[in-house]
């Protein structure tokens, strides 16, 4: 009877799927005799964390399809129960929702592990790279006051630029020689100029226009300070100690009479102008002091470039110890070894004669004759030289005053009393040459210096005092001295 029924039923409603209602009315027989001893879901123990590692199967939803009418050859193969689920219970009020004893997903709900476990990476697509996301940065917000502030600062750079280009252009030269080049060999030049500014000397001119003369020394001798004129050394228990070179200031005294000395030194100002006070404190003998700022650099070298001194290069010699100061004018430089500090040393002396030759015998260009010398020890060639030149001079003098006339009378007693055969005839004594006269003038004169220093020391020393203080008044009645707290020294009138 049962079967029967449920036979018609689906035969009336085709669309009414038999599995779902075979369900439906399962799960209210078992929630009816099951209401009483099973919890709810709600009540039940929260169940074991799942692997998440494995993967998870694809929710699908249960989509409601046409049930298939029974056949009669359904119904004998026994695809469907025997026994029939009992008839479903009309109830009285509303109608209730189906309600599933299926256990509920607890993978979804928040996790109360406040340290949960990292979940692995999820792995790309196998189909390449993802087709949705092209890789591409959104664009950046820019305001409006920054998109002006970039205006201007492009602005900026392109007016530096062309501005640039224009000065190297327009900078520098003449209008005749600006017709004369072509533009860009013209802006090589100026942009060449501009940039040597931070090699070259401060100055074009290092040193004044030559004086008149007979003030004016023809020659121009440079000397280095450190190696050549003093050493320094240092150690923890005295410092810095400068100690000066044996026979320095015999060689400074003798050959200002010749030469131009000027200090040149690599050295900044602050460390040797106290040095070179020092060595001459009534500046008679170094009245020009050049130091760091007046050489360039060249190659990546530190030089000192002849050309800025405002003298003709054919007069003027450099004394160095390094070879690299004289890179750009190696013709007119003469390298010593430098002094170390050792006693009895005798560098500087024994270069005087070799030095005092050059202005002695006016040599036109002093370049030939430091060539002449090149790759020797100049103090010991020059008094080889010198000693042949005078055994020539002695030897022609013999030549031209003989000890008799005709050979008679001869002998010492000729010299002394005269000649028999002509009487009142004595040889005269032989005279000094050239060299040794000038150098006799010399060494007179330095002896008339020193002695003229010695007896007016006090006065010197006076007079650079008085210059020290007035100096001093002068910087305190400055801005500089104003400043710093100082007062203006009272004039003399004030004082009264």
């Amino acid at each position: 009877m049962i079967r029967q029924s449920l036979i018609r039923l689906a035969a009336a409603a085709p669309r009414r799927n038999l599995a779902t209602s075979t369900r439906i009315l399962r799960s209210r027989g078992d929630r009816n005799r099951n209401f009483n001893s099973n919890p709810s879901p709600a009540e039940r123990p929260p169940r074991p964390p799942q692997d998440d590692s494995a993967p998870s199967q694809a929710f699908e939803p249960i989509v409601n399809r046409p049930a298939s009418v029974p056949t009669p050859e359904s119904l004998e193969s026994g695809s469907i129960p025997l026994t029939p689920p009992p008839p479903p219970a009309q109830p009285s009020g509303p109608t209730e929702e189906p309600v599933t004893t299926s256990e509920p997903d607890l993978s979804q709900l928040p996790s109360l592990d406040i340290e949960p476990p990292a979940q692995e990476a999820i792995p790309p697509p196998s189909g390449g790279a993802d087709k949705g996301r092209t890789g591409a940065r959104g664009k950046e917000y820019v305001t409006s006051t920054e998109r002006s502030r970039r205006l201007y600062a492009q602005l900026g750079v392109a007016a530096f630029v062309v501005g640039g280009l224009g000065a190297m252009y327009f900078g520098s030269g003449s209008d005749e020689s600006k017709g004369s080049i072509g533009a860009w060999a013209r802006m090589k030049g100026n942009l060449t100029e501009m940039f040597d500014v931070f090699n070259k000397p401060a100055f074009k001119t290092l040193l004044p226009d030559p004086l008149p003369p007979p003030h004016q020394r023809k020659y121009t001798l440079l000397v280095d300070l450190e190696g050549m004129l003093v050493s320094s050394t240092w150690d923890r228990q005295s410092g810095w100690r400068t100690a000066k070179r044996p026979g320095v200031d015999y060689f400074l005294a003798y050959l200002s009479q010749f030469y131009e000395i000027v200090l040149f030194t690599s050295q900044p100002l602050y460390t040797a102008m106290p040095v070179a006070e020092k060595l001459d404190p009534y500046q008679a003998y170094l009245p020009y002091k050049l130091f760091r700022e007046s050489t360039r650099t060249a190659g990546g070298k530190t030089v000192k470039d002849l050309t800025y001194l405002n003298r003709d290069l054919s007069k003027v010699i450099l004394l160095d110890t390094n070879p690299e100061h004289a890179a750009l004018q190696p013709d007119n430089a003469i390298i010593i070894k430098p002094w170390t500090g050792q006693g009895g040393d005798k560098g500087l002396v024994d270069l005087i004669p070799f030095l005092e030759s050059i202005p002695i015998y006016n040599a036109a260009d002093v370049r030939p004759v430091i060539k002449a010398y090149e790759g020797k020890d100049i103090p010991t060639e020059y008094a080889k030289r010198e000693a042949e030149a005078k055994r020539i001079a002695v030897e022609e003098w013999e030549r031209l005053h003989p000890t008799s006339l005709h050979g008679a009378g001869s002998g010492f007693l000729s010299g002394l009393f005269g000649s028999v055969s002509n009487p009142g005839y004595s040889r005269p004594n032989r005279p000094m040459t050239y060299l040794e006269q000038k150098r006799a003038e010399a060494q007179k004169t330095y002896q008339d210096e020193q002695r003229y220093w010695a007896e007016h020391a006090e006065e010197f020393a006076k007079l650079i005092e008085d210059d020290k203080q007035r100096q001093l008044a002068e910087m305190k009645g400055s801005l500089l001295g104003f400043l710093s707290g100082g007062a203006a020294a009272p004039k003399p009138e004030e004082k009264k």
